[in-house]
């Protein structure tokens, strides 16, 4: 059955931002007492907020200062404005979404500020989505919680059951399993256990996703 909507995570599905995003914190907790890679990095934070992070730093060791949060976004944005690509595939298929009928909206962990960083680069994907971006650190509902993808459904006035979610972390596919969404994991560098754990139909490449919608 076709869905009744696809709704889709921002970073790592719609824009390549993290490798800025996690190359600015590995940076930032080397600086402040905490050296750790980039894969164990992402293993720890992807899918979740820089609030989240700056807690789990502390926790670890890092003295970031008390503005760090804030001053993090400011030099991120500033990253991310120069230059933040549309992952492999993006334009072809919300075209093809678009032809199909199939309504679409993004709901994202990260900060609207941070959207329009990165989807505001690219004019004609952002004039698709005006109106249809929904951060839930700004709505208060961040993944895990379900409560992002399900206001995503209700804008849009779809049923929730009938609802697709695309996601790249294990964060968002259990938002998506706990809002009842069936939910496809985007894994372009091989298997995701993780992403899999959570009930995530994984696919490695944009073009792959029609076949997957039925459409």
């Amino acid at each position: 059955m076709k869905p009744a909507a696809v709704l889709f995570d921002c970073d790592g599905v719609l824009v390549d931002s993290e490798p800025a995003t996690f190359a600015l914190i590995q940076s930032d907790f080397a600086a402040h007492g905490v050296t750790r890679s980039i894969p164990e990095l992402e293993a720890l934070f992807i899918g979740g907020t820089i609030e989240g992070v700056a807690r789990t730093g502390r926790e670890l060791g890092a003295d970031l200062p008390d503005d760090w949060v804030e001053t993090y976004y400011t030099r991120l944005y500033d990253r991310l404005r120069a230059g933040t690509p549309l992952m492999p595939g993006i334009p072809e298929l919300l075209q093809r979404l678009d032809t199909a009928g199939i309504p679409f909206a993004v709901g994202s962990n990260g900060r609207m500020a941070k959207m329009e960083a990165t989807l505001g680069q690219h004019p004609a994907i952002r004039a698709r989505l005006d109106g249809l971006m929904f951060s839930g650190q700004d709505l208060g509902c961040p993944k895990p919680r379900p409560d992002l993808y399900l206001h995503c459904a209700r804008v849009l006035g779809a049923d929730p059951a009938r609802c697709v979610v695309i996601e790249d972390s294990a964060t968002g596919a259990r938002a998506a399993r706990a809002a009842g969404m069936r939910c496809l994991g985007y894994a372009p560098h091989g298997p995701n256990p993780r992403l899999a754990a959570e009930g995530a139909e994984l696919f490695g490449t944009m073009d792959q996703v029609p076949a997957l919608l039925g459409l």
